[in-house]
């Protein structure tokens, strides 16, 4: 067959078809970007056919422990961050945390539990009780005990209301914080149940009196080796009925008072001595820490259902701030976690539940990293607080409504510190009497655009800022290639609005014929944000954005562009 000629102007001939042709041939060379994961395609950039894309993050309410973004949900991560999370559209300081005054007692040593008694606090450091007066800011010594406290409950007991602290040994009990009495009954965790006190010793041996004052009745007894046993609290039951549980290093084991003894739960776990520690009941379900994973424990409808969702879970905490969690409390909006980075070595080990299950996590060695108070909302964790580094034990803590204001007590290097606890979920903007801590900082997660084999160009960051002033400030820096210790600061953002920084350079609004951009294969942004002698005041990080391209050798393929006139005859063919 031969092939037709095209002799004339405005003439094409495909596949043996004469087309008349309303303009030339176009010809362009397109270089051969490959699609990216972005969140938004905003248009050409300064190379013909490149595409300029965006990534933004405008919410972090999925949490921290994102240290890869890999999926469009990411955007709503970070890797590892001090602010306030909660609010869609706002990044915020966090609370203001107090430290109240020394308590007096002088030596090393740890502060073993907290009570409240009559809208009081009251505290066992070491051996010695006492009760924090608010107004001045001081501790007073009301009682002395034979060792560290292990737990202390107030609670009312035949129409009388007890707080009473344990050691183990003994335990101690007053109805006005004035007149102690010490019973010398072994008694470690105690928990108050079916109009009764109950507490267990570290053999595993269940007993109950009506009130402190009372005789004790021996009841059920762990089917474990002395030392297992860490909490003892009160949740539901498959019946829907509260119940008794233990929390021990090997599991959970739920009470059953009609035959007076301990039956293993689904919540089977291998011995580990940071398991079952501060266990507790938030909303529906159980909550029993291990190491730095938690297990959500939930019965129901005769059968339990198991979830890992520990701030262990995705890419976990940086090195520098792992630890164990100590202690769980549930408050309204968060369940909240302390974490001791200072506990003795251990290695990794892995926990299975019925089902198969599996977590894996770690205690680290002593004195490494800060310890933390994380809270979790039921989406994702949070930083409430973080702690200076190379400092004692956090150890202990209690949420209370004491001296008119609903606050998070924990303590913390030998001291009692406070921050307060929202009721409602707080939008920033809408207050004005928040105490907000002087700084905080916020790694996003490392982006890559889905292909880590590939160069790109960082083209802009923008960063979106509200209640900025000379003192309430935004520094924002950026890392490359997967190096955490190196960064590119940014300058200082003290006005409102968007600040754009045109790459490679460091000042925002700078654009000149040098601003390239900057070649990446993988970026993480952070943002600093600090306020000055007004703690009501934060700066408010609206969303921060990332402009970038691919970074490829054009010319690899070519593209015509046609423009056929079907409305004329060509070569006796009609349209």
């Amino acid at each position: 067959m031969t092939t037709p000629r095209v002799i004339q102007k405005d003439e094409i001939s495909l596949n043996g078809v004469f087309h008349n042709l309303r303009r030339p041939v176009k010809s362009v060379t397109v270089p051969p970007y490959p699609v990216g994961r972005d969140t938004g395609d905003i248009g050409g950039g300064a190379i013909p056919g490149a595409r300029v894309r965006r990534i933004r993050w405008d919410s972090a309410q999925g949490g921290i422990g994102k240290k890869d973004h890999g999926t469009d949900q990411d955007v709503f991560r970070i890797f590892y961050g001090t602010s306030h999370l909660r609010q869609d559209g706002h990044m915020t300081l966090p609370d203001r945390v107090t430290t109240t005054a020394a308590s007096g007692v002088s030596g090393v040593f740890e502060i073993g539990a907290m009570a409240e008694l009559a809208s009081e606090i009251y505290v066992a450091f070491a051996t010695s009780i006492r009760k924090y007066t608010f107004t001045t800011d001081s501790w007073a010594e009301v009682d002395t005990i034979d060792s560290g406290a292990t737990d202390a409950l107030t609670g009312r007991f035949g129409g009388t209301v007890y707080m009473i602290f344990t050691t183990g040994n003994n335990y101690y009990h007053t109805t006005d914080g004035s007149s102690w009495t010490t019973a010398t009954d072994d008694v470690k965790y105690i928990a108050e149940w079916d109009d009764r006190l109950w507490g267990i010793d570290n053999t595993g041996q269940l007993r109950w009196a009506f009130d402190p004052t009372g005789t004790w009745t021996d009841d059920a007894q762990l089917p474990l080796e002395s030392g297992n046993v860490q909490d003892l609290f009160v949740a539901r039951d498959a019946a829907g009925e509260h119940i008794l549980y233990a929390s021990t290093k090997q599991g959970l084991f739920a009470h059953d008072t009609a035959n007076n003894r301990f039956v293993a739960t689904e919540l089977d776990l291998p011995f580990h001595d940071d398991s079952g520690a501060g266990a507790v009941r938030w909303r529906d379900a159980s909550y029993i820490p291990a190491g730095l994973s938690v297990y959500e424990y939930r019965v129901g409808g005769d059968q339990a259902t198991i979830r890992v969702m520990g701030p262990d879970r995705d890419s976990g905490l940086p090195a520098g701030r792992r630890g164990k969690i100590v202690r769980l409390e549930k408050t309204h909006n968060d369940l909240v976690a302390i974490v001791d980075s200072t506990s003795a070595t251990a290695e990794f080990f892995a926990s299975y539940a019925t089902g198969g299950l599996r977590s894996r996590a770690r205690a680290f060695n002593v004195d490494t990293g800060v310890s933390l108070v994380l809270g979790w909302n039921g989406v994702g964790w949070q930083v409430l607080h973080e702690t200076a580094a190379a400092t004692e034990a956090i150890t202990t803590s209690l949420v209370s409504g004491a001296y008119s204001g609903y606050r998070f007590w924990f303590a913390h290097n030998r001291r009692v510190k406070h921050f307060s606890l929202p009721i409602d979920v707080v939008n920033p903007s809408e207050i004005s009497d928040r105490e907000y801590a002087d700084a905080s900082q916020d790694d996003r997660p490392w982006f890559n655009a889905g292909r880590s084999d590939v160069d790109k160009i960082a083209v802009r960051i923008n960063v979106e800022v509200a209640d900025s002033s000379s003192t309430e400030t935004v520094i924002p820096s950026f890392g490359l290639n997967y190096d955490d210790d190196t960064l590119t600061t940014l300058s200082t953002i003290v006005t409102d609005g968007v600040s754009t920084y045109h790459l490679p350079d460091t000042t925002a609004g700078s654009a000149t014929r040098t601003s390239v951009g900057t070649a990446f294969r993988s970026i993480r942004i952070r943002t600093d944000m600090a306020n000055g002698t007004n703690n009501n005041l934060s700066p408010d990080i609206r969303a921060v954005e990332l402009e970038y391209r691919e970074k490829l050798i054009a010319g690899q393929r070519r593209e015509w562009d046609l423009d056929l006139d079907l409305t004329r005859s060509s070569h006796g063919e009609t349209p």
